[in-house]
């Protein structure tokens, strides 16, 4: 009661002015208070008032901002392009050594093998070997041959980036004269001689080293420098040495456009019973640039014999016409081409011991298309090759009625050249190969190209059957017949080759298999080389096994 007193006392004297103001008429005195106001309310309902939202503005506005460009510098890690993974065939088990053993007829022996091995993707190692014989002695006397090769090879990986290669080599090839036969057959039936006699061996000795650059460098440049080295004698004292020391250098630009510098030194000493050398000088310098639809390298090679120095072109120039089912090219080679005594025997091994050794000088220009259509994968091309001294072969006068041999003479030759290549699958197990190479020869000086050859037709098939178990081999080898002078001077064509071959291979399981080769089904008895005929049917079987 108190504090309502108090509140309505302040109220009176804050009203009292205005009360006076509006009944100025009252009389001045006291006044009583009779009664306490005590207001109070009367009982109401609440109002309730629900709010709700605005409706929504479904008006479209366009806006326009000007915002003025400015360029912001940001450096970043280039991205690690990764590629994507992708499911592929199972790779097959590989195996570091192989063997092959076999006979057949006439007298044939094979034996063969080899190991490979990398240690720790620091260094490699290799060994081989292989001899191939046979004796076709009962039909024709000291028809017979014998080849032997054994080898090693082994590559070391430096942690500075360079490597270290190595190999080793010798070989022993035993051929016979027995052209006899065919040379006395109507003179004297009964003329016959023991083996030893008739016998020619070549035995040769290689040793080689290489250094190089294992890595990539950071400059793109590649370099190499190494050395080959043979030592080679026969039956009859002839002896040659051979030392070509190969120096080299290729910077790449934008990882596809190469340059390249190559130094060459070749020497070569022949001793019968004189001293012949034959020595030459290489320096070699081109540039391959690659475009998107075209390849052109131009280089030389720039040749020293004798302190006579050459200049031979080395240029081609290829296209795709239409991708890679149709490309063009054209282009230019030329260089010294050795005929040693290796090289020469290795190709006729029935010369005589005591020959000149030269230099084949050529200039060989050449087009042609190639490309690749639904699989079918082909090649022709036309040329025209200028040679100096080319190598041709005549039988010895002096020796042709006793133990023929050939002679070695030289002449400048145009040659006209036509070759092709095709390979094409059938299916996906059978495949089909061929290639076809023919020379139109013009000597200068001699009649004929004598004993080379003008037409020669390769082709061959390849099926594969039972999950690579098993591949069957059919090839057919055609040969014009050489040219060859008669006993009475004059020039005359040898008969012809036609070879048909047939073989297979089988794997019994994946370490053991056998193979068989059946050669010169047709037994034909064509004499690549005059008074020599080839074997005719010859047979070859054996097992093999990889480890």
């Amino acid at each position: 009661m108190k504090i309502q007193t108090i509140i309505y006392s302040i109220f009176f004297l804050f009203t009292l002015p205005t009360f006076t103001f509006a009944q100025p008429d009252l009389p001045s005195g006291q006044v009583d208070v009779i009664r306490n106001f005590e207001a109070r309310l009367l009982e109401s309902d609440p109002i309730k008032i629900r709010p709700e939202l605005p409706a929504l503005d479904t008006s479209v506005r366009r806006q326009t901002y000007n915002i003025a460009s400015k360029t912001f510098e940001v450096e970043y890690q280039p991205p690690r392009i990764r590629p994507i993974a992708m499911r592929g065939e199972d790779v097959q088990q590989g195996y570091n050594g192989y063997a092959r053993l076999g006979g057949g007829f006439p007298g044939a022996v094979l034996a063969e093998g080899g190991y490979n091995a990398i240690v720790e993707d620091q260094y490699n190692f290799g060994v081989n070997v292989r001899h191939h014989s046979a004796n076709n002695t009962k039909n024709i006397e000291n028809q017979r041959f014998g080849l032997t090769n054994l080898g090693a090879n082994g590559t070391y990986y430096l942690e500075q980036g360079f490597g270290v290669s190595a190999n080793l080599g010798y070989t022993i090839d035993n051929v016979h004269f027995y052209g006899y036969n065919e040379v006395n057959e109507e003179r004297d039936p009964d003329l016959s001689f023991e083996s030893e006699d008739v016998k020619q061996s070549f035995t040769t000795f290689d040793v080689g080293a290489r250094l190089f650059n294992s890595q990539r460098t950071q400059a793109d440049f590649n370099y190499h420098a190494g050395f080959n080295a043979y030592f080679m004698q026969d039956e009859y004292a002839a002896r040659e040495n051979g030392f070509k020391l190969d120096i080299g250098a290729t910077k790449w630009f934008n990882e596809r456009n190469p340059l390249r510098i190559n130094l060459l030194t070749d020497f070569t000493t022949f001793r019968d019973t004189a001293k012949q050398t034959l020595n030459n000088f290489f320096l070699q310098p081109s540039f391959t640039l690659h475009g998107e639809v075209f390849k052109a390298e131009i280089g030389a090679n720039i040749a020293s014999h004798e302190d006579e120095f050459s200049l031979f072109p080395d240029v081609e120039l290829s296209a795709n016409i239409i991708g890679s089912v149709l490309g063009a090219f054209v282009g230019a080679e030329g260089s010294l081409q050795k005929n040693t005594f290796r090289s020469l025997s290795d190709y006729n091994p029935f010369i005589v011991s005591r020959l000149m050794v030269e230099n084949t000088r050529y200039n060989h220009y050449y087009g042609g298309i190639r490309g690749n259509f639904q699989g079918v994968e082909y090649r022709a091309q036309l040329g025209f090759k200028q040679a100096d001294d080319l190598a041709l072969f005549l039988i010895n006068p002096a020796t042709d009625t006793f133990i023929p041999r050939f002679d070695v003479l030289y002449d400048t030759v145009s040659i006209i050249n036509i070759n092709g290549t095709l390979s094409f699958p059938l299916n996906d197990n059978l495949t089909v190969l061929g290639t076809v190479n023919y020379n139109l020869y013009d000597p200068k000086n001699q009649e004929k190209a004598w004993h080379l050859p003008a037409l020669t037709i390769n082709s061959g098939l390849r099926y594969g059957a039972l999950e690579g178990k098993l591949l069957v081999k059919a090839d057919l080898f055609l040969e014009n017949g050489v040219p060859f002078r008669n006993e009475n001077g004059e020039a005359e064509n040898l008969n012809a080759l036609f070879d048909i071959s047939l073989g297979a291979d089988y794997l019994f399981t994946d370490r053991i298999g056998a193979f068989v080769q059946i050669n010169n089904l047709a037994n034909n008895r064509r004499q690549r080389w005059q008074y020599y005929p080839m074997f005719g049917l010859n047979a070859m079987a054996g097992i093999s096994a990889r480890f």
